[in-house]
């Protein structure tokens, strides 16, 4: 009589149960957060366009108006006034032109449809994004911080008040490009992400101080999320000044308007 295991059953001849090696099932959630984390790194590092968006033109526009008397930046040396607004433009790079343009798509052609029936969650799909935003953000820090040094940057302040306002930005700019690619078309998310990185660009203090602005216009600009990145990192970096608590409130209110919204509206087909 034999003794062997029966075809796809797990059950042995003689009436007995054993085991499938490896087991089949879910692998554990903190290693596929880590493996989607990874993945959805090298999609954002492979893509050119991609990398344009976040990596160059920031590098770019540091170089060049940190070289070029083309903007008023104030007393004192250009780059020290610009370091911590492209610092800040390219958080917004990534975390929200960037996820909002490619999440869109992958909406469109049902990547995410698809992936809302895995094992893995969808929060943690959303998580595995912002960490894969925040890797990026990593590397595109450490590039940029040695571009601005090379230039002759020097800055000032706590890193880690440094390290709490790109994380909050992150947060709230993270949120708000979810949001979009959640509820537009992938066509008007790639237009309207555009559209709003050149507007912010130029009228978020990234650049052009806001001083240079109308006070009305001021007050205004003031609440946006990139003024607020950008003048934290600009009062710590350049001005030496404490936790800019005021910029802090105002990315977090971005941060919980954002992220709540997209948990709230984000349609996944």
């Amino acid at each position: 009589m034999s003794t062997g295991t029966s075809p796809g059953t797990g059950l042995r001849a003689g009436g007995g149960s054993t085991s499938y090696a490896p087991a089949p099932g879910a692998a554990p959630l903190g290693r596929m957060i880590a493996a989607q984390t990874a993945f959805e790194t090298k999609l954002l590092l492979r893509n050119g366009e991609q990398l344009l968006l976040t990596v160059i033109i920031p590098s770019l526009l540091l170089v060049l108006f940190s070289t070029v008397d083309v903007v008023d930046t104030g007393a004192g040396e250009a780059v020290d006034f610009l370091a911590p607004g492209v610092l800040a433009l390219a958080v917004m790079s990534t975390a929200f032109t960037g996820q909002a343009i490619a999440t869109g798509f992958e909406r469109r052609y049902g990547v995410l449809k698809r992936l809302a029936v895995s094992p893995l969650p969808r929060w943690a799909l959303m998580t595995a994004k912002t960490l894969s935003v925040l890797v990026t953000e990593v590397l595109q820090v450490v590039l940029l911080t040695v571009i601005a040094f090379a230039l002759g940057w020097s800055p000032h302040g706590n890193p880690l008040v440094v390290l709490l306002l790109l994380v909050l930005g992150t947060a709230a700019f993270s949120g708000l490009g979810l949001l979009m690619a959640g509820t537009l078309r992938a066509e008007a998310t790639l237009a309207a992400a555009n559209l709003v990185f050149l507007l912010l660009l130029v009228g978020g203090g990234v650049i052009v101080p806001l001083d240079r602005f109308p006070d009305g216009a001021q007050s205004v600009l003031g609440l946006l999320p990139i003024s607020a990145l950008s003048d934290g990192l600009r009062d710590v970096l350049q001005h030496g000044a404490g936790t800019p608590w005021g910029d802090l409130g105002i990315l977090a209110v971005w941060a919980a308007i954002g992220l709540g919204a997209a948990g709230t509206f984000f349609r996944w087909e």
